[in-house]
C-alpha cells in the first residue's frame, strides 16, 4: 500500500458499516479519504476519531441519486487544498428495499436503480474524468457488488436488488473493456460479499429485529473488516494483476 500513501480515495456510503470500515482502513494506511453520504454526521465522527492517523478524512454530504450533487462533490474535491482529485474510487453506497417483482413498489425499484446502478455509474464516470485530467494512469475503481450479483436466492424481497447487482457485474466487465481499449492502466475491481453484519438488513427487513437475529443465528456473518481486507488486497496487487472480482461469503452460508 506504500504507493497510495498521500493519495486520495473517495468512499461513498462512508458513514457506517462497510464504508466506515474502509475509510478507517485507508486513512490508517496514509490515504486522504473523501467520505460521502446522504448524512454527514457519521463521517464527521469518523474524521474526529482518525485525526491522529497517517491520513485524513474530508466529509462531504452528497445524495448520489442527484447528479448535480455528485458534480458539486467533485468540484469541492478539486478545490480542496491537498486533495485536487480522486485516485481511488470506492463505490460502496447501495440499498436493498423489500420489493418483490410480482407485487413490488415501483418507487422502491426506482430508488434502488438510482443509487445502486445510476449513482455508481455517474460517480465512476466523474472519477475517471478526474484521473484523466491529472494524468493519473494507475488509478483504481472499486465497485461494491454482492453475491446477489452472481446468483438469485429464493427470497422474493431481494430479487429486484439482485437485478441491480447483476448490473454492477456487467458494469465492471464493461468498464474493464473500455479502459483497456483506451490503453489506460486504470484498473477496476468488483468486491462481492455475502452476508455481512451491518445495518443493511435493518432496511431490507423493515427493522424486524427478530428476523435479523434469526438470520445471524443461522449464518455467522462476515464483519465489515473482512470486506475492508479484500479492498486492501485489490489495491495492493501489482500493476500486472487485474483483480476482477472477489467473492467472499461466510463459511456456513449455503448460497
Amino acid at each position: 500500500m506504500e504507493r497510495w500513501v498521500g493519495r486520495v480515495a473517495l468512499v461513498t456510503g462512508a458513514s457506517s458499516g462497510i464504508g466506515a470500515e474502509m475509510t478507517r482502513t485507508l486513512v490508517k494506511r496514509g490515504m486522504k479519504v473523501v467520505g460521502c453520504d446522504r448524512t454527514i454526521e457519521g463521517i464527521e465522527a469518523i474524521a474526529e476519531e482518525l485525526k491522529d492517523e497517517k491520513g485524513s478524512v474530508l466529509p462531504i454530504q452528497c445524495d448520489l441519486r442527484d447528479t448535480e450533487q455528485i458534480a458539486a462533490m467533485f468540484k469541492k474535491i478539486r478545490q480542496t487544498d491537498d486533495f485536487g482529485g480522486v485516485d481511488v474510487c470506492v463505490n460502496n453506497a447501495g440499498v436493498a428495499y423489500p420489493a418483490p417483482l410480482a407485487e413490488g413498489d415501483e418507487e422502491k425499484w426506482r430508488a434502488m436503480l438510482e443509487l445502486n446502478v445510476l449513482g455508481l455509474s455517474v460517480v465512476t464516470r466523474e472519477a475517471i474524468k478526474s484521473m484523466k485530467a491529472r494524468n493519473v494512469d494507475d488509478g483504481h475503481i472499486i465497485h461494491m457488488n454482492s453475491m446477489s450479483g452472481h446468483r438469485v436466492t429464493p427470497m422474493a424481497d431481494t430479487h429486484f436488488y439482485s437485478a441491480t447487482k447483476y448490473a454492477v457485474t456487467a458494469l465492471t466487465e464493461g468498464l474493464r473493456q473500455e479502459l483497456r481499449a483506451m490503453k489506460s492502466n486504470i484498473r477496476v475491481t468488483s468486491i462481492s460479499p455475502g452476508l455481512v453484519e451491518t445495518a443493511f438488513f435493518e432496511v431490507l427487513f423493515d427493522g424486524d429485529q427478530k428476523k435479523i437475529e434469526s438470520l445471524y443465528k443461522r449464518v455467522t456473518p462476515l464483519q465489515p473488516s473482512d470486506v475492508a481486507d479484500a479492498l486492501l488486497y485489490a489495491l495492493s496487487a501489482p500493476a500486472r494483476v487485474q483483480v476482477h472480482d472477489i467473492l467472499i461469503r461466510p463459511t456456513d452460508q449455503p448460497l
